[in-house]
């Protein structure tokens, strides 16, 4: 065993490259072995191994500064940085996150769970560095398709203006979560069929002894040994940015004799690096979409196992259904295919069909493109992405009240994630844009109602919906629905339980068969069903009102907004999440831990005085009707 030798990078400059290979090796076996057990992002993880034990070798963390895009790829980072003991705890509660996290490591150059910010992440410490007198190399390691990315883009253009020290490794291995789209990913699948790229592929450790780094100087293109690694062809030429590639990213050796020669070129340096995602592990290899982020599973037999009947599926099958009956319906994704659904869509309509790649705010503008030319699209989007396309939203499609609808994935805490990932925002942020519609359905047969709805309607509307499972809806179903007002779910004598979205069960469940406290599916927050709310108030109930997003400026604002318009005041609480970010852990805990479960909601009904017993098992009563 080499790993039990390694506690910090320092222990990788004495090992042999024996050793090394058979540290790879073993790093490998330690990630399949740990997310067998918690599940976590299996395949881009062992996919970056050897790029990772490179990187440690040759520059010196934490003083180097490491960066690594997305942050799923670096579990044998943080094994390697004085993790190794606690990495089994990765993703659960009170364990280590699965991305990197500048709180929990010195070695963590960066905080992120969205792709596409390492290069302006990189770009702004090595101006940081250089401004401030000092001397250490800054490495960006990006790649599982966040290059395709806007503000990657973006970065590279200031990086090739300002030309700072600093290296970019592009871990290219034609997938991001899916596989990549775009006119570069298709360019470099073009350009390593070139014969002279193919040759490139030959060259090692033989070829660069003999090669000074002034050769890697684009003033020195022109010479044969660098018009190898520096063709006008490379997609980075215009850019201004030096080249070298494309390489084996999966060996070893070479890796790290190359990066001990560009670590001292001047400038900016990109090394392209061609990967297998899932390497080593042969379903991950086969499959590293399944194989991505898989729950927990055998190591010695894995299977995939069904993830149950999700909210996503329910969307994506209803979209599939409604495109047959609306021709105009067009459905954008920002690279999230497979998360939000749409593989049978995809493969269905796919004339109806666009992935953006991983730019949220080119999804968005493109809808309000289409909807300015009469089309009707759907954009489906996590709600922590969305957060990418604020601007958009307002600027290209609220402003002219476009019919765009916004499938909100993910609306929520989230789980093993974390604070990067949970959707508790998208209320606060959309309930204040003029024209911007919200709604959130009970189950997959209020869900189908909505989108149907939606689309007659037009304008901005937004449909969130939970990471978790639901019983899926009759094929062929399309119940109608009253817009813009609440459902009464089980009536109340003193008092009622203003659920909004994923909340409703733990409102059903707290009230459970009591008389006295009733439940509304409050299923529209803009507009609110400000008719019912009156009456309820001038009735004299107490109101609790629960969602599974931020207090501030969510569900429950908007009720004491309207009420206080109307100059009504009910006794209320308003239950929703704490001013702080929640890490990663078991959905039901966080929910305990904000105040917003069935025994929350009994303990606020309490201190109004209105006082209910536990129910021995959930109640779920069926609604009335959409």
């Amino acid at each position: 065993m080499v790993l039990h030798k390694v506690n910090q990078p320092q222990d990788l400059k004495p090992l042999s490259m024996s050793e090394l290979l058979q540290l790879a090796e073993e790093l490998r076996s330690e990630i399949i072995r740990v997310c067998a057990q918690n599940g976590g992002h299996l395949a881009s993880s062992l996919g970056a191994v050897e790029l990772i034990v490179a990187l440690h070798r040759v520059f010196n963390s934490p003083r180097d500064r490491l960066l690594f895009d997305v942050g799923h790829q670096a579990y044998a980072h943080k094994i390697l940085t004085g993790r190794k003991e606690v990495f089994h705890t990765i993703r659960q509660e009170g364990g280590i996150s699965g991305f990197t996290k500048v709180s929990e490591s010195e070695h963590d150059a960066i905080t992120v769970g969205h792709a596409s910010t390492s290069l302006a992440n990189a770009l702004g410490m090595a101006i940081a560095r250089d401004t401030l007198g000092e001397d250490y190399h800054i490495v960006a390691l990006i790649g599982d398709g966040a290059l395709t990315g806007g503000m990657a883009l973006a970065a590279l253009n200031v990086i090739g203006e300002r030309k700072p020290r600093l290296i970019i490794i592009l871990n290219d291995n034609e997938m991001s979560i899916s596989e990549n789209v775009g006119a570069l990913n298709r360019y470099f699948r073009e350009y390593q069929t070139k014969k002279w790229v193919q040759e490139t592929q030959k060259w090692g450790r033989q070829v660069l002894e003999g090669i000074s780094p002034r050769l890697f100087n684009l003033v020195d293109r022109a010479k044969e040994a660098a018009k190898l690694m520096l063709h006008q062809e490379n997609p980075f030429y215009a850019w201004g940015i030096r080249y070298v590639g494309p390489v084996d990213g999966h060996d070893l050796p070479g890796l790290i004799h190359i990066l001990e020669q560009i670590k001292e070129l001047d400038g900016p340096t990109l090394l392209h690096a061609v990967t297998r995602k899932g390497k080593g592990y042969g379903v991950a290899e086969e499959d590293p979409i399944y194989w991505h982020g898989p729950p927990g599973f055998n190591p010695e037999n894995p299977t995939k196992v069904s993830k149950g009947y999700t909210w996503s599926a329910a969307f994506g099958d209803a979209v599939t259904e409604l495109a047959y009956l609306e021709p105009r319906l067009f459905v954008i994704t920002p690279a999230m295919r497979e998360g939000s659904g749409l593989v049978r869509y995809s493969q269905t309509h796919p004339e109806r069909y666009l992935d953006t790649g991983i730019c949220e705010d080119v999804a968005a503008t493109t809808a309000a493109g289409m909807a300015l030319r009469g089309l009707k699209p759907v954009l489906a989007i996590y709600s922590t992405f969305m957060q990418r396309a604020y601007d958009q939203i307002i600027h290209d499609i609220a402003i002219e009240n476009l019919p765009v609808v916004f499938a909100v994935d993910r609306a929520g805490i989230v789980g093993g994630d974390g604070a990067t990932h949970n959707g508790v925002f998208d209320i606060a942020y959309l309930r204040t844009i003029p024209n911007v519609q919200i709604a959130a359905p009970k189950d997959a047969l209020e869900l189908r109602a909505m989108l149907k709805k939606a689309l007659e309607l037009g304008g901005p509307i937004a449909i969130r919906y939970p990471r978790d499972n639901v019983e899926k809806a009759p094929e062929g179903a399309w119940p109608e629905i009253e817009w813009g007002r609440w459902e009464v779910l089980k009536e109340g004598q003193q008092a009622y339980i203003l659920a909004f979205g994923k909340t409703l069960r733990y409102a059903l469940e707290a009230a459970g068969s009591s008389p006295q406290v009733g439940v509304v599916n409050a299923r529209f927050l803009k507009p609110l069903d400000r008719e019912m709310l009156e009456r309820l108030a001038l009735g004299g109930y107490k109101l609790v009102t629960t969602e599974d997003h931020q207090k501030m400026g969510g569900f429950g604002s908007a009720v004491l907004e309207a009420l206080n318009e109307m100059g009504l005041k009910p006794e209320i609480r308003v239950l929703g999440l704490p001013d702080r970010f929640f890490e990663h852990g078991s959905i039901p805990r966080m929910h305990r831990e904000a105040g917003i479960d069935a025994e929350a909601i009994r303990a606020a009904l309490a201190e109004m005085g209105v006082e209910i017993p536990a129910p021995a098992e959930p109640h779920h009563p069926k609604a009335q009707t959409c």
